[in-house]
């Protein structure tokens, strides 16, 4: 698994603290349950330096090997 550079742990920390506020200005009993899966997975990916998001792409998208 490829680990990312520190920008990368930045933007996702930076925009999953976005969401996690903008869900609490909202209100936790207001946003749908499905808003919380993107905020949980960008502090996963800026605390571990794995984005399951981008493995999956990656994996969906990899172009086939020239020989």
């Amino acid at each position: 698994m490829d680990k990312m550079g520190m920008s990368m742990k930045a933007f996702f920390l930076l925009v999953g603290l976005l969401m996690w506020t903008g869900i609490w200005l909202t209100g936790f009993d207001t946003v749908h349950w499905l808003l919380y899966l993107p905020a949980i997975f960008f502090l996963f990916s800026a605390l571990t330096g794995i984005c399951p998001g981008m493995i999956l792409f990656q994996e969906l998208f990899k172009e086939k090997q020239t020989e």
